[in-house]
């Protein structure tokens, strides 16, 4: 059994990317690369078929993610039927697949940030307008958040 993530922000050139990357490195330093899929979306189309954000992936590299295979695409219908649990970085992009998605899946699309250990923010702050400083926020949430996610799906999994 596989158990499948996708991590969504608006456009998929810097949250949820890094979200991805971070997720992937750690679920495979947890041995759950078999068993746990990732993968990431943008509710809105912007930048579809785009690498990552320069600045995203300078600061992912820095701290040993490459970003540099990644293409931005929107969450499809399909991703609704097909994900066993999406997560938004922020209440907006959740609102946004919640209308996607319809009341029968509501119990799967959860914010990102409920699975943070040590911060207390329940939004991915989006870096995209900001200065530097913010990608290297946004490592440190996601960080964060990834390591609770992983820590989650050990148990979870250990029970099925």
């Amino acid at each position: 059994m596989t158990f499948r993530v996708l991590l969504v922000c608006m456009g998929n050139i810097c949250r949820s990317p890094t979200a991805e990357g971070v997720l992937r490195k750690i679920i495979v330093n947890n041995g759950l690369g078999d068993v746990v899929e990732v993968d990431s979306a943008g509710t809105h189309g912007y930048h579809v078929g785009e690498s990552p954000d320069q600045r995203t992936q300078r600061a992912a590299s820095v701290r040993g993610y490459n970003l540099s295979q990644q293409r931005a695409r929107k969450v499809a219908p399909q991703d609704i039927e097909y994900f066993d649990l999406i997560l938004a970085m922020d209440r907006a992009n959740l609102d946004s697949l919640k209308r996607l998605a319809g009341p029968e899946h509501y119990d799967k699309i959860r914010l990102f940030m409920d699975y943070a250990q040590h911060f207390d923010d329940d939004e991915v702050p989006d870096p995209y307008y900001g200065l530097g400083h913010g990608f290297d926020l946004v490592l440190d949430m996601v960080e964060d958040a990834a390591q609770g996610l992983v820590d989650s799906l050990k148990q979870q999994l250990a029970r099925s």
